[in-house]
C-alpha cells in the first residue's frame, strides 16, 4: 500500500491491472482503515482514470455474488448519489413506477451514504428484506416485475469498506463505482451522475460493456432529473440539454426535492406518491425520470408518451400493487 499512495501522491495513475489487485486486497481485508482511507482520499483529490475504473469494476464483479436475470431483459435505475443534495428517494420511487407500467426493474442499491435515506434505508423502512435468493429474486420480477439487490449481500468483499465510507460521510470513487458492478448486469440503465465529467467516463464504459444506457445530470449538480435545471441527456440515441419547461414541467427549487431530517420524513414521501397524495413538484420529478427510463427500453417512443405512461401507472394504483406485491415477497 506504501507502493501504491507514494505512485499516486506523485500525480501517477494506475493500470487496469494494478487497480483490479489493489481493490481485490482491500476487499480481502489485506488493509487496515486508515490505509483505505488514504487510497480513497485520493480519488476525492483527483478524477479516476477509465483504465482504473474498469480494473476496480473488474475486481468487485469477481469477487460478487451473481444472479442471472437475462431472461427477463430488465432495466436499472439509479443514481451516483453523493451529490450532497438529500432529495427523496427518486430513482427508487421511478423503479417502482416501470414496475406498475408492466416493464421489467432489477433495481441495485444500498443504504445512504451522504444523504439521510438510500433505496435500501426506505425499503427496509417498510419491511423488505434483503437476500441473495436467485429463487426469490426471479419471483419478485416475476410477479411484481422488480427485483432489489441489496449491494453489501452481493459485494461481502465490501464489508472492509463501508465503515470507512460511512466515517468520511462525503462521495468516493465507491459511488461511482456502485452502478457499473450490479450482480445482474443488466443491459438496460439509466443512470444519474454527479458531473459532466463522470457522464464522459461512464459513456466510454458503457460503449465497452455494451449497454443500451440514459445518461442525466442537472447542470446544477443533481445525479438525476431534478428539473430545479437544465439536464444534459446523454444516450445510445442522443445528446441534447433540456430545459424543464421543453419537457413539460415547470421548474422546481430545491427545497421542493428534499427527503427531509429522517427516514420516517423520507418513507412519507414515498407512500404519497403511491397513493397519488405528492406534491406537484415531488410527482413531477418522478414522472420525469421515469418517463426517461421508459425512452430508454423504448427508444420509438416520445417523451410525452412515456410521461403518459408513467403518469397512468400512479393513478391507475398499479405502481402501488407492484411495491405491495414486492413487499409480500421480499418478506
Amino acid at each position: 500500500m506504501k507502493q501504491i499512495l507514494t505512485k499516486l501522491f506523485n500525480y501517477e495513475s494506475l493500470s487496469k491491472q494494478d487497480a483490479n489487485e489493489i481493490l481485490s486486497k482491500i476487499a480481502n481485508g489485506e488493509y487496515n482503515n486508515e490505509q483505505i482511507a488514504s487510497f480513497i482520499t485520493v480519488y476525492l483529490m483527483r478524477h479516476i482514470t477509465l483504465e482504473e475504473l474498469m480494473g476496480f469494476r473488474e475486481a468487485l464483479l469477481n469477487l460478487a455474488i451473481r444472479v442471472d436475470l437475462s431472461e427477463f431483459d430488465p432495466i436499472d435505475i439509479v443514481g451516483t448519489g453523493g451529490d450532497g443534495k438529500n432529495t427523496f428517494n427518486i430513482s427508487t420511487l421511478s423503479c417502482f413506477v416501470l414496475a406498475g407500467a408492466g416493464y421489467k426493474v432489477a433495481k441495485h442499491g444500498n443504504y445512504g451514504a451522504s444523504s439521510v435515506s438510500g433505496a435500501s434505508n426506505v425499503l427496509e423502512y417498510f419491511g423488505a428484506k434483503f437476500t441473495t435468493n436467485e429463487t426469490t429474486i426471479k419471483k419478485a420480477i416475476d410477479q411484481s416485475n422488480i427485483a432489489y439487490l441489496h449491494a453489501p449481500i452481493f459485494n461481502p468483499a465490501m464489508k472492509h469498506v463501508a465503515p470507512v465510507r460511512k466515517a468520511l460521510g462525503v462521495r468516493t470513487f465507491f459511488n461511482v463505482l456502485g452502478p457499473l458492478i450490479s450482480p445482474a448486469q443488466p443491459k438496460y440503465q439509466l443512470l444519474g451522475v454527479y458531473s459532466l465529467t463522470m457522464m464522459r467516463l461512464y459513456t466510454y464504459i458503457n460503449q465497452i460493456i455494451g449497454t443500451n444506457y440514459t445518461l442525466v445530470h442537472s447542470l446544477d449538480g443533481y445525479d438525476e432529473v431534478s428539473l430545479t435545471a437544465d439536464t444534459k441527456i446523454l444516450s445510445n440515441h442522443q445528446e441534447i440539454v433540456i430545459s424543464p419547461e421543453k419537457m413539460g414541467f415547470s421548474r422546481l427549487q430545491q427545497a421542493q426535492l428534499s427527503g427531509g431530517d429522517s427516514i420516517d420524513e423520507a418513507a412519507a414521501i414515498f407512500k404519497n406518491i403511491f397513493e397519488n397524495k405528492a406534491t406537484e413538484a415531488q410527482l413531477a420529478v418522478v414522472l420525469a425520470n421515469s418517463a426517461l427510463a421508459i425512452q430508454t427500453l423504448c427508444p420509438d417512443y416520445t417523451l410525452e408518451e412515456c410521461k403518459a405512461i408513467a403518469l397512468q401507472s400512479i393513478e391507475s394504483g398499479e405502481a402501488k400493487k407492484s411495491f405491495t406485491k414486492f413487499l409480500e415477497i421480499y418478506n
